[in-house]
């Protein structure tokens, strides 16, 4: 399953089984809490009562491993609770990867979805293991005759190839690190790679990426990372990932509490790479273009300083009012460069905003786009893949918030409000059109573990975006 991974990383075992495969399986049977007196009923008559002894209730996302006649597991039970929506229902069965014993399983009975379904057991069986010593093999699903199967393991892979990026410490995952991972899946799918560093960043016009990235030190220097993928007269699709290694906040630094997982700040790069993995896996019918601005928000003597004003590859000028403000900078540029070729669709994702958090939480990803068709497009999607997105307003009056006096704009504004808008709002500004543009803005974490979702980096808007673009553009 993993393809590229950091440089220290061992591989998973392949969570999946294919659907002919002849190993003893564990059945799992799935349950409705208004369904579970009937199912224990149906049960043998030992194992029914070994069920209501551990007050086995059918809650959403609880495993019930019962004995069978020789004492090993003989049959799973998992909850579904009283989930209703049939994706956010599939998710559940993510529970099972890691709450039953190393071998193999196998659903019981037809389920809505099983490619969906499929797909939450991927995801949940994955882990980090590059640092561990002591990891020990997870169950295997056999995949449902009914499932489409290459499509679960693409998914699955973009998937994995995010967390693991995301999960990466910045000492293993730096702005170098970060175009090597992007060079190794270029090379895997035929795309071409280049890489634009340094002050070389000055002399094509990327102004921006270059001072947010000056202070780091020698090898973490700034970049524009880059791949080309597909047949140039097909409609162009371009990427664009925030790729900040590590983000101290700058001269305007973050307490020690915020720096905590400021690891995965390149989370939104993480995400541009494993849906690009997943769309040139697909053999989508699409001009590809991934831009990751690279960069290591550090302090030093080069530093950019606050007050501060930086000229942008746009030719539009940027007060400095806060160094943490540091992502919509490095945009800025790739979304005016991404611009200039005038894509279909122009789309990225970056861990722009706490407000973000604030008002949606770590689970939801606000979006922002003109297009009212593209927007309806997402939202299906997001729903019928359990990849919650939810639209956010491109609300004009607020452009006042990040008004300059001595320059076109303030990068951090002057008021706490609405600042996922107005970071929207400043990114608007680079881009040439648009109506063709998505901004999604990511945790790419999850907090706490739950069904489908590991505890650490998470892939987040990428099998909504990319469920979307391949009903789009088609095979």
């Amino acid at each position: 399953m993993r393809h590229v991974t950091p440089k220290s990383a061992r591989p998973l075992p392949d969570p999946f089984l294919d659907p002919d495969s002849t190993a003893p399986a564990i059945p799992v049977r799935a349950i409705v809490r208004g369904g579970l007196d009937a199912a224990l009923a149906a049960l043998p008559a030992a194992q029914a009562d070994y069920a209501r002894a551990l007050d086995f209730r059918a809650s959403a996302g609880a495993v019930l491993a019962l004995p069978g006649s020789d004492g090993r597991v003989g049959l799973a039970l998992l909850g579904l609770g009283d989930t209703v929506d049939p994706a956010q229902q599939a998710m559940l069965y993510g529970a099972l990867a890691t709450a039953l014993p190393a071998g193999a399983c196998r659903l019981e009975g037809p389920v809505a979805d099983p490619t969906l379904v499929s797909i939450a057991f991927g995801l949940g069986a994955y882990r980090f293991t590059a640092y561990r010593t002591d990891d020990k093999p997870g169950a295997q699903l056999v995949l449902p005759r009914e499932a489409d199967v290459p499509e679960v393991r693409r998914v699955v892979s973009g998937a994995w190839l995010a967390r693991d990026l995301i999960n990466t410490p910045a000492n293993d995952m730096g702005p170098a690190e970060l175009a090597e991972a992007a060079r190794a899946l270029a090379a895997k799918h035929g795309a071409t790679f280049s890489v634009t560093e340094g002050d070389a960043l000055l002399s094509v016009n990327l102004p921006l990426i270059h001072a947010v990235g000056a202070a780091a030190a020698p090898g973490r220097g700034p970049r524009l990372i880059e791949i080309g993928w597909g047949d140039p007269s097909r409609p162009r699709v371009t990427l664009v990932g925030k790729g900040v290694a590590f983000d101290t906040g700058g001269l305007d630094i973050k307490t020690s509490a915020s720096m905590l997982l400021m690891k995965k700040d390149m989370g939104g790069a993480a995400n541009a790479l494993g849906l690009a993995a997943t769309i040139m896996d697909a053999g989508l019918p699409v001009r590809l273009r991934v831009l990751i601005p690279a960069v290591e928000n550090a302090i030093s003597g080069a530093a950019f300083r606050p007050g501060d004003i930086l000229r942008s590859r746009k030719g539009l000028s940027v007060e400095i009012g806060n160094t943490d403000a540091e992502g919509r900078l490095i945009l800025a540029d790739a979304l005016a460069l991404a611009s200039e070729e005038a894509p279909e669709l122009l789309i990225d994702l970056a861990t722009l905003t706490g407000a973000a958090r604030v008002a949606l939480g770590p689970d939801i990803v606000p979006f922002f786009t003109a297009d009212d068709s593209l927007a309806a497009e997402i939202g299906r999607h997001a729903a019928a893949t359990a990849d919650p997105l939810w639209r956010l307003p491109l609300w004009e009056p607020y452009t006042r918030l990040f008004e300059s006096k001595v320059a076109d704009f303030n990068n951090a504004g002057s008021s706490s409000f609405a600042g996922a808008i107005t970071a929207a709002l400043f990114l608007s500004r680079f881009v040439a059109d648009t109506s063709r543009w998505l901004h999604a803005d990511i945790f790419a974490w999850t907090p706490t573990a739950r069904p489908a979702k590991p505890e650490g980096g998470e892939a987040q808007a990428i099998r909504a975006i990319y469920a979307m673009l391949r009903a789009r553009y088609g095979r």
